[in-house]
């Protein structure tokens, strides 16, 4: 058997079995977070300290079991040592009296001190203008008391939330898009913390309809988003301004309490279930069993309603099927593809979903994950990857859709290319939203932007997309390292995630040589000889520069990669694999 056969086989079989046994979608397994952990641990401190004692003690000897030797933490395990993760973990291992020495070290040494100017100024100069965690950053340290004033923290303007959502974007807003209740709680414990000024009695009479919006945005069970930080910060917050018995509080307690995981740890995100099953099903690509039904339950998933959260219609997919997700662009082009290969036939969920994405398309032509119209900070903005990803959704149901959808479609195509062309760098490049990579100085990854933007454009009967793709093909090859693999930059090490998106987009065009595709070949032959392929690698950002890794990022993207490359040189001797 060929080596890259005996890959393709293993790697299919390994994640046929992944798939839940009662034939649902994938679920995954998301890393676990020392910055989910740290404020799960503090939220269920400041809201009963006795009914929640086991949870805080587990958690607490988490962190201490997964602190670095030099007393800090990454985002995952897997993760170097950042000030976000320390800070929050030193801070909720000091409301409970275990804060070790030599964290206070370590942080002394990043901000050049520990006085409340200096932690002020450190984390805010980190986030910039975004305040979507830098503010509940802050107000967690004031609560546990490594911050002694509340003067110098942001205020955040939780009245506006009281306002039609549809208005939110004129308001040109601190925090992303989809951080609304954490405006609203970290807004109310501020004011009630701060000094107050000549519109404070004003601010006053807007607390209880912010409340009640509050309430309304958060699901049954609790959790906002399935994020165990974005809930906590709301639980803690909620408790630190007087209202521990409010309902909002006793449910975002809850959800954090049924959310742990076995070690005392929380994840960033409950899963990513529909993502990795969008994933998966273009790594299997037909070669599945039960098509039919898994279609039938990928189409059960999307949104069959206006979402309380964001104000968007119905038809669009979340990255999970769990109460607390939101439709963004690139789960629903994600989940549109996905249906395009289990079944290809035209239903209403399909028109929907292609609705919907049109719908969300920004003015200047590119496609945000969320929300239209936002565009001041970075996670609200138009994205290459997404555009790309929304673009192979339409062209692939082109043909299927009624006559006015079809047009539409092919308008939007049209100001998606032109907005990719502004977008692409002089070096043929693309820089992602929600993928990065630690080793990068700039915790970036083009490369990763680039090529799945290349992938997506592979298909497309465009001129211009073949002009982008090109120019992108050429930045990936100038970015190959000696090793044969990927970083997410030009002299980044590689790893085995983005060598597979490499090489995705590499084989999807005829042009490229046979060397540089066996040379990335090579290198993950090389992973999988040593047992190293599956080993995690964090590439996944949350909002405000939070990493995670997932199970089946290596599984799925080498699967895709292999198949795409076997399926090129099928029935010829052209490559040595």
């Amino acid at each position: 058997m060929r080596p890259i056969d005996e890959m393709i086989r293993s790697l299919r079989e390994q994640l046929l079995a992944k798939r839940p046994a009662d034939g649902s979608i994938w679920r995954g397994d998301l890393s676990s977070s020392a910055i989910s952990t740290s404020v799960a641990v503090f939220a269920l401190y400041l809201t009963d300290q006795e009914k929640y004692a086991s949870y805080i003690r587990n958690g607490a000897a988490w962190l201490t079991g997964t602190m670095h030797p030099n007393g800090s933490w990454g985002d995952s395990i897997e993760s170097p040592s950042n000030m976000t993760a320390t800070l929050l973990a030193y801070a909720a291992l000091s409301a409970v009296g275990e804060a070790p020495q030599q964290t206070q070290e370590y942080l002394t040494e990043k901000f050049g001190g520990l006085t409340d100017r200096q932690m002020v100024k450190g984390v805010l100069d980190y986030y910039g203008k975004d305040l979507t965690f830098s503010a509940p950053i802050l107000v967690m340290c004031a609560l546990a008391g490594i911050i002694s004033g509340w003067e110098k923290i942001p205020q955040l303007p939780f009245e506006v939330s009281v306002l039609p959502q549809k208005l939110f974007r004129f308001f040109r807003l601190p925090v992303v898009s989809y951080a609304i209740p954490a405006l609203i709680a970290v807004g109310i414990l501020r004011f009630k913390r701060g000094k107050k000024g000549l519109l404070s009695p004003l601010r006053k009479t807007f607390i209880g309809q912010s409340l009640r919006v509050l309430e309304r945005l958060q699901p049954a069970h609790g959790g906002f988003l399935e994020a165990a930080p974005l809930t906590a910060f709301v639980a803690m917050c909620m408790s630190g301004a007087g209202y521990r018995d409010h309902v909002a509080t006793q449910r975002g307690a809850a959800f954090l309490a049924g959310h742990v995981r076995p070690d005392g740890s929380w994840p960033i995100d409950t899963d990513l279930a529909c993502w990795v099953t969008a994933l998966s099903v273009r790594a299997l690509g037909d070669d599945i069993p039960d098509k039919s039904a898994l279609a039938e339950r990928i189409k059960q998933n999307a949104f069959a309603c206006k979402h309380p959260f964001t104000g968007a219609k119905e038809g669009g997919w979340g990255w999970t099927d769990l109460p607390g997700a939101v439709p963004d662009a690139d789960d629903t082009a994600g989940a549109l593809v996905a249906l395009h290969i289990l079944d290809g036939g035209y239903c209403p969920e399909v028109g929907k979903g292609i609705e919907w994405l049109l719908a969300l398309q920004n003015s200047d032509g590119g496609m945000p994950t969320f929300c239209k119209g936002w565009g001041k900070l970075p996670f609200d903005r138009s994205s290459p990857d997404i555009s790309a990803h929304a673009l192979l959704a339409f062209g692939l149901w082109q043909n299927a859709l009624p006559g006015n959808l079809q047009k539409k479609c092919r308008n939007s195509t049209a100001r998606l290319l032109k907005w990719m062309l502004r977008a692409q760098a002089a070096d043929g490049s693309w820089t992602p939203l929600w993928f990065g990579d630690q080793d990068a100085g700039d915790e970036r990854s083009p490369l990763y932007g680039t090529a799945m933007t290349v992938e997506y454009l592979a298909g497309s009967p465009e001129p211009v997309a073949r002009e982008m793709a090109q120019k992108g093909l050429k930045y990936i090859l100038s970015t190959q390292n000696a090793d044969g693999g990927w970083g997410g930059a030009q002299g980044v090490p590689s790893k085995v995630t983005l060598t597979a998106r490499a090489l995705s987009a590499l084989s999807s065009f005829p042009e490229t040589g046979t060397v540089v595709l066996e040379q990335a070949f090579d290198y993950l032959y090389r992973k999988y000889g040593a047992g190293a392929l599956y080993r995690r690698e964090p590439i996944g950002l949350y909002f405000s520069r939070l990493w995670s890794s997932e199970e089946l990022y290596n599984l799925t993207f080498v699967l895709n990669a292999l198949k795409k490359l076997a399926a090129r040189y099928a029935n010829t001797a052209a490559l040595n694999c």
